[in-house]
């Protein structure tokens, strides 16, 4: 992997992370599995995140509806997003 220069934000982006942050955000990622959808009984949309070693976990969940893109920008924006750990 290369290390590519920081590139200055896009206009209404995050803020940029600390390098060694981001490494190991990364880093972290690729040991993670999520999921995401919308709650069927509150509408809100669920995040939910745990260590890839939890996956068959995620199975006895309740159900997430799918959501789209736009769905997701809209709860974002009204803060009706919830993330769960799952261990």
């Amino acid at each position: 992997m290369t290390d590519l220069p920081d590139l200055p934000p896009e206009p209404g982006s995050a803020p940029a992370l600390p390098a060694d942050l981001e490494r190991h955000l990364e880093a972290l990622g690729g040991q993670l599995v999520w999921r995401i959808g919308k709650d069927e009984l509150s509408d809100d949309v669920i995040v939910r995140l745990g260590y890839a070693s939890a996956t068959p976990r995620f199975a006895h969940l309740p159900r997430l509806r799918s959501a789209g893109d736009a769905e997701l920008q809209e709860a974002l924006k009204e803060s009706r997003v919830i993330v769960e750990w799952v261990d």
